[in-house]
Parts: C-alpha cells; sequence; structure tokens
C-alpha cells in the first residue's frame, strides 16, 4: 500500500526536521511503537535502529535505517527487516506561519502471520488511519 499524509504544523521546520528525523523520538508520537534504540550512526544515510512495535499479531522487531537525507528537508526510513516492510519518506517545507509535513509512504502486511495475515488488506487500510491519528499526536507534541 502507498499512501501520503500531510498536515501544517504551527512550530519551526528546523524543530520539526529535527524530531522526525530522530527516530528514537518515535515511542512519544508513533502508538505502535515501544521502544527504539540507536544501532549505528548519529543521522543522515546508513544511520540504523532497532523498533519493537505491537502490531495486530503480536511483537514485532524491525531493523530500520535511514536511506535518504537531506539536513532539513527530507528524511527517508527504510526497514530492513521485520514483518511489515516500510518506507517512510517525510518532506518538511517551511511557509510563513506554519511547517507542512508530508508524509509519503508504502507498508505491506506481507509478513504478516497467523490469524492478522487474513487481514493484510483490510491491516493496510487501518495503517492509514492510525498514521494519520499518530502524526495529529506529533503535531499536539511539536505545537
Amino acid at each position: 500500500m502507498t499512501f501520503q499524509l500531510d498536515l501544517d504544523i504551527a512550530a519551526p521546520a528546523e524543530k520539526v526536521f529535527g524530531f522526525v528525523a530522530d527516530f528514537t523520538t518515535m515511542p512519544t508520537w508513533y502508538s505502535a511503537v515501544q521502544r527504539v534504540e540507536l544501532v549505528e550512526g548519529v543521522s543522515g544515510v546508513g544511520t540504523r535502529y532497532r523498533v519493537y512495535r505491537d502490531l495486530p499479531g503480536g511483537r514485532a522487531l524491525n531493523d530500520v535505517a535511514i536511506t535518504g537525507y537531506s539536513e532539513g528537508a527530507e528524511v527517508t526510513f527504510t526497514s530492513l527487516s521485520g514483518p511489515t516492510p516500510f518506507t517512510y519518506r517525510y518532506l518538511v517545507q517551511p511557509s510563513r506561519d506554519t511547517t507542512r509535513l508530508i508524509l509519503e509512504g508504502t507498508i505491506s502486511a506481507s509478513g504478516l502471520s497467523g490469524p492478522a495475515a487474513l487481514l493484510g488488506p483490510l491491516a493496510e487500510r487501518l495503517f492509514k488511519g492510525g498514521m494519520r491519528d499518530n502524526l495529529g499526536t506529533l503535531k499536539q507534541l511539536l505545537e
């Protein structure tokens, strides 16, 4: 499933970018993410994280890397392992009074097992709604 979500945040672009470019902030605003550990790097392409998530099929572990990076403007995270392969590309666009945050993503439920595997297409649709809620939480934290 490919999707795009965007929202305006009443915060400086530098603050928004700094927050989303640091994957370790995810547990504070992304409901499925329980814990994130920095594995390698500090920031920029090649930085790697281990992500512990709660999914419909149970607990999941993903290894994630920054695969695209332009300071202050764009960061892309790609899962290297785990049951739900994903790529999230965050674009940060400053404007006069707000910052536009655009999330372009792809995610698949192809790695889910058991009863959750039968829910693959539904899980993907539910994900988009959940991600919209997560971005709402992010907005509240940054404003």
